[in-house]
């Protein structure tokens, strides 16, 4: 897991999106690195001669596109030294022989370096500031005091680094020398980095950056020179590379030994076919005897508010460059809610809120179930786990249902079943936390986040549900259209855009073409179409459910979003939407609102129900100092928290 943290200041922080670090734990060969490195470090990295054809060609009309340039080039011409080593000034009598784990790197005199570095800094110097000088120039003394003194060619690095051995092998071979070593070189602690503050959030991700490659040269960079190993002497100083953790000596270890390749090939999939016969929505007042009632919803809310300027401020040197403005012009996101909370206590405070609500006890209750695509827990399951925290001694089921942005009809359609069997209420709640799951993959930062919605589904004697209808599979490229955990994204979670809208579209119309011939159950002449009220749709994208919604002729006046303040809470964004709507008063009396549901794993389906605002419990903010969680500006993680959680 990657969490965010909140610095000295009260902000968000992510660090896995500027520290360079990845999870070698899931990397089996060297191909897969190498094609992780050109995906992050190389695709949008100038190199050096790029630097100065730009300048020469007058790209650059402002400081900020030089600055970031400057950046990534160093992120790339550190693509395997931050990613794989700490580098350790050491003096050449002390550098071990024989060890099997300590590396020397081999380099090549930097091409043409001292026409690149003037005319970087002659371009940087001419241009006018882009947003603050005073930042954009501390910035720029250190990212150039690196630039000027990189020494060699960055183009053909080798990923895997030969021992002290090897290279001594080599006498002709070039190696970083220094004439000494200052062990108290001033860099920059984890605590600094992330209290990086800047009033632009694209200065403040910059500044961090610039602190992280400062600290990947923490020796005096005028005295550093390329020496023939054959020719440095015993009390030269030399850069020894030192494997970062255990999971990078066994990926080193692995392919030097050259048994990379040892999972298993999964076979190719099947030929896709249509099912024998389309599966019909559930007409839940005819098929069962036993009528849902929904007696109670209520919603927890991640307690931290991440704004647009949230995500830029970190952003990831691998990102193209965007604006907050333009994040909300693609998504329809202003902000997401994050939670400090686990997923379980989130599941937790949604389902007290709702059983007091209700008037229902632990001991009525029937089934527990949880809706959720992110929880780390299998043994027991977040349901079971949740029926213990409650006090219920048996219930007739408690499980959980990975249906992820369909996990309320899923659990709906589930709890209806259960209700014929058990005759008491079933508790379904849908919770997510995606926040620390996202790491530095862009797409996901800019649209999930954190919250839990609760419902008790009791038996009554008219159903508050009409229609239900699930759907799962389709196209490969649409079941593998959002994955997590995904090896080759370091395990974060990864959202492919043109897959994701044709599921949508594809489910989408399948949906409305159901409810344009069921009939309503009062009006039997009527389509189920023409009778609802309201369309609560899942909270994936705004943007491109309205560009959906234009193609199917709906009208924008019957689809209720709040994902501009919530974001995409998958299985927990339906319901939490429904309260929304309740709050803002678009549900003032009982209505027949539509809520269809579709996303990873080419899930989908839909519930028609009747909501009345009275089941809406009253949301409770979060405690300060309690396990419910601070907000930022109350109860700040400290620096002293931090350098624990980073081993500092």
């Amino acid at each position: 897991m990657k969490p965010f943290v909140i610095n000295s200041h009260g902000k968000l922080v992510f660090p896995a999106t500027i520290l360079g670090e990845l999870d070698f734990s899931v990397l089996d060969t060297l191909e897969q690195f190498t094609a992780v490195i050109g995906r992050d470090y190389e695709s949008k990295a100038p190199t050096g001669t790029d630097l100065l054809q730009r300048v020469e060609a007058g790209a650059y009309d402002s400081r900020f596109a030089l600055l970031r340039d400057l950046a990534q080039n160093l992120f790339w011409v550190n693509r395997y030294s931050m990613t794989m080593f700490d580098k350790r000034p050491t003096r050449f009598r002390d550098l071990p022989r024989t060890r099997g784990d300590v590396f020397l790197p081999v380099l090549t005199p930097w091409e043409d370096g001292e026409r690149k570095v003037a005319a970087v800094e002659q371009a940087y110097r001419s241009l006018p500031a882009t947003y603050d000088a005073e930042a954009e120039d501390r910035a720029f003394a250190l990212l150039f005091d690196v630039f000027r003194h990189k020494r060699h060619h960055a183009t053909e690095l080798p990923a895997i680094k030969p021992t002290v051995a090897e290279l001594l092998a080599q006498p002709e071979a070039l190696t970083w020398v220094l004439p000494a070593h200052d062990p108290d070189f001033p860099t920059f602690s984890i605590g600094d980095i992330l209290d990086a503050d800047e009033s632009v959030p694209e200065l403040e991700a910059l500044s961090r950056w610039a602190m992280v490659l400062h600290n990947q040269y923490p020796w005096e960079r005028a005295e550093t020179t390329l020496r023939p190993v054959g020719e440095i002497g015993d009390d030269d100083v030399v850069i020894a590379l030192h494997p970062r953790n255990r999971d990078v000596s066994a990926f080193i270890e692995r392919v030097r030994s050259g048994t990379s390749a040892t999972a298993s090939v999964l076979p190719p999939p099947l030929p896709p076919v249509e099912p024998v016969a389309p599966y019909p929505p559930t007409r839940v007042r005819e098929a069962f005897a036993v009528k849902p009632v929904l007696e109670a919803l209520s919603v927890v809310r991640g307690e931290l508010v991440c704004s647009n300027d949230d995500v830029i401020r970190n952003a990831s040197f691998s990102w193209s460059p965007m604006s907050a403005a333009e994040i909300s012009k693609k998504t329809g996101i202003d902000e997401r809610r994050y939670s400090e909370r686990p997923l379980e206590q989130l599941a937790l405070d949604a389902a007290l809120a709702a059983l007091e609500h209700s008037g229902r006890t632990p001991a009525e209750i029937g089934a527990v179930l949880v809706a959720t695509c992110t929880s780390e827990r299998l043994i027991p399951s977040v349901a079971c786990w949740l029926s213990g925290q409650l006090g219920i001694l048996q219930t007739h089921m408690s499980a959980d249902i990975v249906a992820a942005c369909a996990g309320l009809p899923y659990g709906l359609s589930e709890a209806v079943r259960l209700l014929q069997e058990v005759q008491r209420p079933v508790l379904l709640v849908c919770v997510e936390k995606f926040s620390d799951k996202i790491g530095a993959v862009r797409t996901s930062r800019m649209i999930f986040g954190d919250g839990a919605a609760a419902i008790v589904v009791a038996p009554g004697g008219t159903s508050d549900i009409e229609l239900l209808q699930t759907y799962a599979s389709g196209p490969v490229s649409e079941v593998n259209s959002i994955i997590w955990p995904n090896p080759e994204f370091d395990n974060d979670i990864t959202v492919y855009g043109p897959e994701v809208k044709s599921l949508v579209q594809r489910y989408l119309d399948q949906m409305l073409g159901e409810l344009g011939t069921e009939p309503d159950p009062d009006e039997p002449g009527r389509p189920m179409i023409d009778s609802i009220d309201l369309i609560v749709p899942h909270q994936a994208n705004k943007t491109m459910i309205l560009g959906l919604a234009d193609k199917a002729g709906l009208s924008h006046d019957q689809l209720y979003f709040d994902i501009e303040t919530m974001g995409n809470v998958s299985a927990a964004s339906i319901p939490i939407a429904i309260a929304d709507a309740v709050r803002d008063g678009v549900i003032s009396a009982p209505v027949r609102v539509f809520a269809p549901g579709f996303g990873a794993g080419a899930v989908g389906g839909y519930a028609v129900l009747r909501v009345d605002p009275s089941i809406v419990a009253p949301e409770r903010a979060a405690t300060p100092g309690t396990t419910d969680g601070p907000r930022a500006a109350e109860r700040p993680t400290t620096t002293d928290d931090v350098r624990v959680a980073f081993g500092e």
